[in-house]
Order: structure tokens, then sequence, then C-alpha cells
């Protein structure tokens, strides 16, 4: 009898981190800072909050809006950071319709590790382009994705899609 594997290494390092308290390397804080957005998957910068592609993408586009400022909960957000994050994940969707052609959207925020945080203490919004078959087996029987585009081709296409040019390191 033959097995099929898939392998995915790339997922080891969010396997072996998924329970670790991740507070002292906050990856909502390191990217922007590293002045490189596209190795930081970071496809536009606003005044208090940017939108990142998710490392661990549930499908293709699967962007996170973020404020600059390390925040654990959505009731601490100032309003206009919280405006802003708004504004910049309806600009978001309408540039994920422009570049994947989705059939809908999971939108929204996990607050705290039981609800399924895996960065706790720096809130952040989930937007997830969805298709009427994105969904298969492989997520049911073998815990992978399958994914048709690589992160870098759609780092490439959700910038283009923004369009506008965005600063390279986190403004003061």
């Amino acid at each position: 009898m033959s097995e099929n594997r898939i392998w995915a290494p790339w997922r080891l390092k969010y396997v072996e981190d998924a329970d670790k308290d991740n507070e002292d390397q906050c990856i909502f804080c390191a990217k922007p800072a590293l002045g490189d957005d596209e190795t930081a998957l970071i496809v536009h910068r606003a005044e208090h909050s940017f939108a990142i592609l998710n490392l661990f993408p549930y499908t293709n586009g699967h962007l996170m809006i973020s404020p600059y400022d390390h925040i654990g909960r959505i009731q601490e957000i100032p309003a206009v950071t919280t405006n802003e994050m708004m504004a910049l994940a309806k600009q978001a969707m309408d540039r994920l319709e422009q570049v994947y052609r989705p059939q809908g959207f999971n939108v929204g925020f996990n607050q705290g590790r039981a609800a399924g945080a895996g960065v706790e203490h720096h809130i952040h919004m989930h937007i997830v382009p969805r298709w009427g078959g994105d969904t298969n087996f492989m997520p049911v029987i073998a815990d992978h994705r399958v994914m048709p585009q690589s992160l870098e081709d759609s780092y490439r296409a959700m910038v283009g899609a923004f369009g506008e040019p965005h600063r390279p390191v986190n403004p003061e």
C-alpha cells in the first residue's frame, strides 16, 4: 500500500510557535519596522494602520489590517485608527475583488487566545476572500490547504492593485 504525502514544511514554524506567547516578538510591530515592505509582505500603508498579507494564509489574498500601535483590544484602539482601519478594509476588499474576483469574504477580529488569536497582544483584522469551490477535502483529511498562487505572486498582485506608492517605514 503506497502512502501519499503532501509536504508543507513552511508550516512548521507556525505550528511550533502556535502555543507561544508572542508578545516579545510581535510581527505587527516588527514587520513595519523592517523598512522592506516586500519582505514584510506589507501591501499598503496608511497613516495609522497597514495592510499585510498573512504569511500562513487560508486562501490567496488573505490580508490583515493592523494598527501600527501595539494594542491588544479593539476597545483600546483610538477612534481615528478604527475609522482608518475600516476604510482600509473596504479598500482592500475592493482591491481583492479586482485581483481575485472572490464570491464572498470572511472579515473579522480574533481578540484573545480563547477566540483564536495567533498574535494575542496586537489586534488585527482578517480579510479572507472566499469562493464557492475553495473548500475541498484537503483541510478535512490532511489539515492542509492547496494554494493556487505563491505568496510572492499574491504580494505583487496586491501591491499593483493598490497602485499608490506606500511609505517604506512606519510614520511617527
